[in-house]
């Protein structure tokens, strides 16, 4: 059975292995808000544990928003966890109220457990650098770009993948995955994106990860914040994903692809789950239903099969 709460909605999320046991940190919101499109400022990380991917027990929600006045006071969003030196790190996106929520930034919090987060330091982590990256500019674009980080090692290092702008392009068409790299999860460089920008007005909730020979980066835009041309003659809104020898790129966004699991545009925001030798998952969240209502519920896994050119299909 897929993660549905019966008294809120569930969307953005990212998961974790920890003693054998699948744990699922998601961004949730009450239902009783009564319209889901403010569920995005009435957020906070869920966290909900398996065995199997579609059975969940739901634990103690992970972190909500910071304290008045601090730089997360207004939200909590969409991130990642890894581990190093027997700690867990999750990393997250915040906004705060005093700049109405526009300027996103990214902060830690850390767990021996998963279970009790401590938020770390009292500022936010891996600033934005404007020599590659738009920052906000009142009528040009709704925020300021720099949200979902993915963090993963490779070659020695941890690298941070985040949805960012372009500082060059035409409005519609400026999404890249930044990057950014640091030796100890503290201290971030952040360096130019790893792809270049292509007809995506934003690139979220990017993954990177490797399968069979492969890395995959997987991300997901929907149709209003495209260019005109893919807007008339892409796949729509949905996770889309792309394959190459190198988790950091270049990936080439002209040949992304869509991953989807029903019709374009019911569900987003997937991720893709190794399971070693039990074979390679997606799991993603239900946008809306067969009748156009909001879901907001957690699909259960289905199989994926790599073929020798790198795409992924998806089984039933």
């Amino acid at each position: 059975m897929a993660l549905r709460l019966s008294d809120k909605w569930v969307w953005d999320f990212w998961l974790v292995e920890s003693e054998g046991r699948h744990h699922i940190f998601y961004l949730q919101a009450p239902k009783s808000i009564g319209d889901p499109d403010l569920r995005h400022w009435n957020a906070s990380i869920g966290h909900a544990v398996s065995d199997d991917l579609s059975n969940w027990e739901v634990l103690p929600d992970a972190l909500g928003s910071g304290e008045p006045g601090s730089w997360d006071d207004k939200s909590t969003w969409t991130g990642s966890i890894i581990e190093n030196e027997g700690r867990w790190h999750l990393f997250y996106t915040g906004t705060t109220t005093a700049e109405q929520g526009v300027k996103q930034r990214i902060g830690m919090a850390t767990s021996d457990d998963l279970i009790n987060w401590k938020r770390s330091g009292d500022g936010p982590l891996i600033p934005i650098d404007q020599r590659w990256y738009e920052t906000f500019e009142e009528g040009h674009w709704h925020d300021e770009a720099w949200r979902d980080p993915w963090v993963f090692r490779h070659d020695g290092a941890f690298h941070a993948t985040i949805t960012a702008r372009s500082n060059q392009g035409p409005r519609f068409g400026r999404g890249v995955v930044a990057h950014a790299k640091s030796s100890n999860l503290y201290d971030w460089e952040v360096l130019p994106p790893i792809t270049e920008p292509d007809g995506f007005g934003q690139t979220e909730v990017s993954q990177v990860i490797h399968y069979e020979d492969r890395w995959y980066l997987v991300f997901c835009s929907d149709t209003p914040t495209q260019s005109p041309h893919r807007r008339r003659n892409g796949p729509g809104s949905g996770t889309y994903y792309l394959s190459g020898d190198d988790p950091l790129g270049p990936f080439p966004l002209k040949e992304a692809r869509p991953l989807s699991v029903d019709r374009p545009g019911s569900t987003y925001a997937g991720r893709l789950v190794d399971l070693g030798d039990e074979g390679l998952y997606f799991l993603t969240w239900e946008w809306v239903g067969h009748g156009h209502e909001f879901l907001g519920v957690i699909s259960d896994p289905f199989p994926v099969h790599g073929t020798e050119s790198g795409e992924l299909e998806l089984g039933k």
